[in-house]
């Protein structure tokens, strides 16, 4: 049905990206895509980490990214050196080099998953003559980011109850406050901030 600019609802709605971060995702570092790989392992999850992979080497966007086929990457039984893909957005072809961890990690995925050439690398769990979704691909990227922050906080947590010694966790994390490494790994502030007083690194 929808509403009238006149309606008294109108001031009310609130927009669907109202305190969203929009635009470009601020790009990962080294250590965070290692720390992402590391998750990906620990959790056996061999599809994600060649989709993972492959993202990273390629540098393409979501829309190309899922629509790679079997023959894209693999030659001669082989995953090539380097692929091919003609970009959604600009009808242009874009090259790029597909490094040795990629390499191992689509091999690994591709003898589970099977399929000829022109199969979808990354098939629908529902239907597997499509693609993944751009909106799945998407999720299963914040998903694995969500993964490495709650990764990270679980070592700090593991450190801090072994140890007892908040200030080297507060070093280990980067945070300026010690306040927020008590807030970040959610311990009774007033016993960690006696037992920080008293600590020594």
């Amino acid at each position: 049905m929808g509403l009238s600019e006149f309606d008294p609802a109108i001031p009310a709605r609130v927009s669907w990206n109202a305190g969203r971060k929009v635009g470009p995702k601020r790009a990962l570092k080294p250590r965070q895509i290692g720390a992402v790989r590391f998750f990906l392992d620990q959790n056996r999850r061999i599809r994600d980490r060649a989709l993972f992979d492959l993202a990273i080497d390629s540098k393409l966007r979501g829309c190309d990214l899922v629509k790679m086929k079997i023959g894209d990457i693999v030659c001669d039984r082989k995953i090539r050196n380097r692929a091919t893909v003609v970009q959604q957005k600009t009808g242009r072809p874009v090259q790029f080099e597909l490094m040795d961890d990629a390499r191992a990690s689509l091999l690994k995925w591709l003898e589970l998953r099977s399929g000829s050439l022109e199969d979808f690398v990354f098939p629908s769990r529902t239907n597997h003559t499509a693609h993944i979704s751009t909106r799945q691909y998407a999720r299963l990227f914040n998903e694995w980011v969500t993964g490495i922050v709650a990764l990270r906080r679980a070592k700090a947590s593991i450190i801090y109850k072994a140890t007892g010694n908040l200030r080297a966790v507060q070093i280990l994390l980067g945070h300026t406050k010690i306040e927020s490494t008590v807030r970040y790994l959610g311990v009774d502030v007033e016993d960690a901030l006696v037992l920080a007083e008293g600590t020594e690194i």
